[in-house]
């Protein structure tokens, strides 16, 4: 197991070239199983989720050939309908994996996905989709069976805008005979960057941004080169800790647009930002003032993977925030680390009350999951003296080269093992 410690109170200055969106790359490693012709997926992020999906591919009989960022997915020779239970406990975006693998094969067999421990995210929304698609669905011993003799497209109205729940209906149905439309369907960025990726495929998909989004089944599709978009949750981050800490940095890669909410409320805390394309550059002196409130919504509203580290922000902001947490019912499980380097923090619920104090202390503390990680990271760099950041195996989830990024912006964080 390895550990962070890192001595805060150092400013950041430097730019950040933000990583390809973990929440993009993993479906689309998915939907490389809907041809038999090869997948290239540039800008690979070198993180854990990214390294266990491609494991599961390898384990349905998937060729992985790795060229620096890029992966080769050639997926002519996949025979196995089971997506390896080992592999579906650490990720929870191996439930992608449903869709694309009852499109090949017309029966799936999976485990209930994991991941973060932040609330239970059913995957009901996943299967009632399903179920209008044509999939007759099983449940036993923890397994989730599915099978369809045919996928033929429906109307299917989600209750809730859910983002994995969309583009898993979305893989199920882009060879589904007729149209399907999802109703009520996620915004995010992502399920745009996944309708592009498929159309260039050769699927017909449109609407994916929007509330609606229709899908015309095709017969086949065929080879691609893609770049995903850019992380706007690494991004966010980046920026949370160059509000928190003062200085001035430059984030590359990732539309304002995608973290419009966000910004927002940076610049409510007093930071100044400039933006133009797809770069952001922040000014802080690192004396924020709060918001009264935060509360987390599906796009285009404040992203819950950006609450923890936001929360974080606010442990010294002058005054008081209301965090009000919309999506999972334990994700404040980080604050109970961040009261051990001095955060005045009330959690009842879904919401947590932050008053602002006026300084944080250096303490041991233990990321629980890949955000709350973040967020202790974040105030760490902050903190006075020194701090030591336990169990990274969460951070590195979704983090590509944390500390090195961080080191270059200037804060004092080394890696060791233990």
């Amino acid at each position: 197991m390895d550990k962070y410690i890192i001595e805060g109170g150092e400013k950041l200055y430097g730019r950040v070239q933000i990583q390809s969106a973990k929440n993009t790359v993993l479906p689309l490693l998915a939907a490389s199983v809907l041809t038999d012709e090869q997948v290239k997926i540039r800008g690979m992020p070198a993180i854990n989720d990214v390294e266990n999906m491609l494991h599961i591919l390898t384990e349905v009989g998937c060729l992985i050939k790795r060229q620096k960022d890029c992966a080769v997915i050639d997926s002519s020779n996949a025979v196995s309908h089971e997506i390896p239970t080992r592999l579906t406990k650490e990720l929870r975006s191996s439930v992608f994996m449903l869709g694309s693998v009852l499109t090949r094969f017309r029966k799936a067999k999976i485990s209930y996905p994991g991941g973060c421990d932040i609330g239970l995210r059913p995957i009901d929304l996943h299967l009632s989709g399903l179920k209008r698609l044509g999939v007759k669905i099983k449940e036993k011993d923890g397994y989730i069976h599915c099978s369809a003799d045919r996928l033929k497209g429906a109307e299917i109205l989600l209750d809730f805008p859910s983002v994995g729940a969309t583009e898993n209906i979305i893989l199920a149905a882009v060879k589904a005979e007729g149209f399907t439309v999802i109703r009520n369907a996620a915004k995010e960025p992502e399920i745009v960057d996944l309708q592009n990726f498929l159309n260039a495929m050769g699927a017909k998909v449109r609407g994916a941004g929007g509330g609606t989004v229709v899908i015309e089944g095709v017969n086949r599709l065929h080879s691609v080169e893609y770049t995903p978009i850019g992380d706007r949750i690494e991004a966010g981050t980046y920026l949370i800790a160059g509000a928190t800490c003062g200085g001035e940095i430059e984030i590359n890669g990732v539309p304002p647009e995608n973290i419009a909410a966000l910004l927002h409320k940076l610049r409510e805390n007093g930071c100044k930002i400039h933006t133009k394309n797809d770069k952001i550059i922040l000014w802080s002196d690192g004396r924020l003032r709060s918001v009264d409130l935060v509360e987390t919504m599906p796009f285009p509203g404040f992203p819950t993977d950006l609450q923890a580290q936001y929360t974080a922000l606010c442990t010294t902001a002058s005054g008081s925030t209301l965090i009000v947490e919309n999506l999972f019912e334990t994700r404040y499980r980080y604050a109970a680390e961040l009261k051990r380097m001095g955060a005045d923090i009330t959690v009842r619920g879904r919401t947590a009350l932050v008053r602002g104090v006026e300084r944080l202390h250096g303490a041991c503390v233990t990321a629980s999951d890949l955000r709350g990680g973040a967020a202790l990271v974040v105030a760490a760099l902050k903190a006075d003296g020194q701090s030591e950041v336990m169990d990274l195996s969460h951070i590195d989830r979704g983090y590509a080269d944390f500390e090195g990024k961080l080191r270059r912006l200037g804060a004092k964080i080394r890696r060791i093992r233990i």
